[in-house]
């Protein structure tokens, strides 16, 4: 699935209201039910935007905890479709079953996250996580 971010990446917006609005794009765009964008920090992982529910309830946390973590170490995407059996899942929602992190990178260096949560068990798929890493690449420039 192709998705554009060019009208919300070259509005007046602060960074925060266009990552905003993206997480809101993103989660559309597949139907997703909470998209979180995290900037990853020296020593700690913190939320910038989300879309859906709420905040989630650790908006920051270490750097190497939960599956951000996990997917910063790996520097790769993780896919886990079965939260309650994963011992690196961090408590976001008590109803999540699923949960995708595809990484923003610039050139090397990890910058941030996209974060997607469901309550559905194995909700994410390859696809899906083709679509976020083609979404983390569109969105990089917003961590120059």
């Amino acid at each position: 699935m192709e998705i554009s971010f060019s009208e919300i990446l070259n509005s007046t917006g602060t960074r925060e209201e266009k990552l905003r609005h993206i997480a809101e794009k993103i989660r559309a765009a597949k139907g997703y039910s909470w998209v979180g964008i995290y900037d990853v920090k020296e020593d700690e992982i913190a939320i910038i935007a989300w879309a859906g529910r709420s905040e989630p309830a650790f908006p920051s946390f270490p750097k190497d905890k939960g599956l951000n973590g996990r997917a910063i170490a790996k520097k790769q995407t993780v896919i886990v479709n079965d939260t309650d059996k994963d011992e690196d899942y961090l408590l976001t929602f008590t109803n999540t079953k699923s949960e995708i992190v595809a990484l923003v990178m610039n050139k090397q260096q990890i910058m941030g996250s996209i974060d997607v949560e469901s309550e559905t068990l194995n909700a994410f798929t390859d696809d899906d996580a083709s679509f976020l890493e083609e979404c983390a690449a569109k969105i990089s420039t917003l961590w120059n």
